[in-house]
This record gives C-alpha cells, sequence and structure tokens, in this order.
C-alpha cells in the first residue's frame, strides 16, 4: 500500500477531478486549498463504499492476501473508504441483503466457522455510495490543518485506476467476518444469501441502501 502520507499524483488528480461536471472548478479549489478536504461526486468516475476503520482493514487484508487488490483507499471521520467501480453502491448492498451465504465449509461437528453453536456472523453496516451521492474525500496534498483522521492510505497515482468491484468487495466481505470473529456488530439484521455451492455460512447485514 502507498504511504499513509502520500500525495495524490498529477493523474490521480486528474481522475478524482474527472468525478465532478467541472473539473477544472475542483483543480481550482485545490490551487487555492491544496491541503482541504474536498467533497466530490459520485457514480461516474467512481463509487465508495464506507466502512468502519477495523472491519475496512479486515477488509484489506483480505482484498491484498486472498484477492485482486484494492484501488484508492482513504479515511475520513472514523470511516474507511474504498473506491470501487461505478456501479457497485447500488449492487453490492442488494447481494448482501437477499443472497445468502450457505455452503458445505463448515466443520464435522455441525458448527459453522468453529463457533460454539453457529449462530450466523454479521457484517458492520456499509455505507455505499453511488451515483447522486458525494464524498468528503481527503487533499491531494498533506497539510499541518487537515485532521490526522483524514488521509490516504492508497493515493491515486493513475489517470485511470483499477478498483475493484461488486464480487471483490462482497467476497472481501464475508472473508473478513468469517477469519475476524464473532460478535462485530448487534442489532436485527436481515439475511443475505448466495448460491449453495459458494461455500460460506449464514450472515447478515444491516439495510443501508
Amino acid at each position: 500500500m502507498n504511504d499513509p502520507a502520500a500525495y495524490v499524483t498529477p493523474a490521480g488528480a486528474e481522475w478524482l477531478a474527472s468525478s465532478s461536471a467541472f473539473p477544472r472548478s475542483v483543480h481550482a479549489l485545490w490551487a487555492v486549498r491544496p491541503g482541504a478536504p474536498s467533497t466530490l461526486p459520485c457514480g461516474t468516475a467512481f463509487d465508495v463504499v464506507s466502512v468502519g476503520t477495523l472491519f475496512g482493514r479486515r477488509m484489506l487484508d483480505r482484498l491484498w492476501t486472498a484477492g485482486p487488490g484494492t484501488g484508492p483507499v482513504a479515511l475520513h471521520a472514523g470511516r474507511m473508504l474504498l473506491f470501487a467501480e461505478p456501479g457497485t453502491a447500488q449492487r453490492l448492498p442488494a447481494l448482501l441483503r437477499w443472497r445468502e451465504w450457505r455452503g458445505s465449509s463448515a466443520p464435522a461437528d455441525g458448527t459453522a466457522d468453529g463457533t460454539a453453536d453457529g449462530t450466523a456472523e454479521t457484517i458492520p453496516p456499509l455505507l455505499c455510495y453511488g451515483l447522486g451521492d458525494a464524498v468528503t474525500v481527503p487533499p491531494p496534498v498533506p497539510s499541518e490543518g487537515c485532521p490526522p483522521t483524514t488521509r490516504w492510505m492508497v493515493a491515486p497515482d493513475v489517470r485511470k485506476p483499477w478498483l475493484p468491484g461488486t464480487e471483490a468487495l462482497l467476497w472481501a466481505c464475508v472473508r473478513a467476518v468469517r477469519e475476524g470473529g464473532r460478535g462485530l456488530v448487534g442489532g436485527r439484521d436481515q439475511p443475505i444469501s448466495a448460491p449453495s455451492d459458494q461455500g460460506a455460512k449464514v450472515y447478515h447485514v444491516n439495510r443501508r441502501r
């Protein structure tokens, strides 16, 4: 991953600005306030999936060790922002809500993933931002005036960065829950499901979009 204090390259800044209908205005704002966070629209150049930092780090671990990797990743206001393919914000919540993860990978004793009673784990709330939404992102250039909780973990560095899609983020969520321990969140959740040959247990997710 990029250095936590990484700068957005000029090519990366072009990509971020391209999300706006007025990219020149975005560049003009950065020229005046290069160290200030910016609000950018989603749905054209990218979508954004926002997760809690602890669960987000688990997702990143899975994406980098067992998956295809990530695109740009930022931290803001106690949340981790994963930049994703446009359209992901619409598809991912639907899959998490309605696809039930059942499978053949449970231990022979009948419990799921080794838990004492096989109780379904839960995926923490995911906030998905797509067409019609906007997100606040860290500034291209780190500055002393920017809160330390707002920074790039993986800064954009090319004009067209690779972005994970729905399937990659879906499996990162499931793997993070399966491998991250029980009781990540509480509350009443709705079940999700997937084809029976995918080999996973039953999970739940809070509806967010």
